[in-house]
């Protein structure tokens, strides 16, 4: 379905993506920027487990909702990580990598359909794990300041989302292999 619960709510991710970025254009302390910026990530990333959950319990899977997720995802992480690179919290390579992967396995995927092969490319684990990583780094990058006066979220951010940046490469490694045989089979 088009419009559903679980639909509206990944729109709703989609459509928050301006009102993050553009909370740094405010003539706001940059504290208060930061924060700002932060809850906002961290609330329309929740949506993204909540419009899941909610699309399995009220019976409102669709193959529009499956697809938009994973997209509204990417917007929403390159988005933020341009953001990053702009105010000099993540470096361009770190970001080329991600946003570079991103792109690569969604023109991987789009291909591996058209050739109705899919299933080899399916979400992994792996995938998962790289955007649960990618999805705590942000917000702790966005805050950049001492949280509870003890954690400096810069350097969590900063070491998470090279662990992102690992995952993202060791991912894409795994999806590459997995349609190895496919694309070898749909190219000779």
């Amino acid at each position: 379905m088009f419009f559903n619960l679980p639909t509206l709510l990944t729109w709703a991710r989609i459509v928050a993506i301006p009102l993050i970025v553009g909370v740094f254009s405010l003539p706001l302390h940059e504290p208060t920027r930061n924060l700002i910026a932060t809850v906002l990530f961290v609330v329309v990333a929740a949506t993204d487990w909540a419009d899941g959950y909610l699309a399995r319990r009220l019976n409102q899977t669709s193959s529009f909702g499956a697809f938009l997720d994973p997209v509204a995802d990417k917007f929403l992480v390159c988005a933020s990580l341009l953001i990053l690179v702009q105010l000099d919290r993540v470096g361009a390579i770190c970001a080329f990598v991600i946003i570079g992967r991103e792109i690569a396995i969604s023109a991987l995927r789009e291909w591996m359909a058209q050739i109705g092969a899919s299933r080899s490319v399916a979400v992994h684990m792996l995938g998962k794990l790289k955007t649960t990583v990618q999805m705590v780094a942000i917000p702790f990058l966005l805050f950049d300041g001492l949280l509870f006066g003890l954690l400096d979220t810069r350097i969590v951010g900063t070491v998470l989302i090279w662990v992102a940046a690992v995952l993202t490469i060791w991912s894409m490694v795994y999806y590459l292999q997995k349609a190895l045989p496919e694309i070898r089979a749909k190219v000779r």
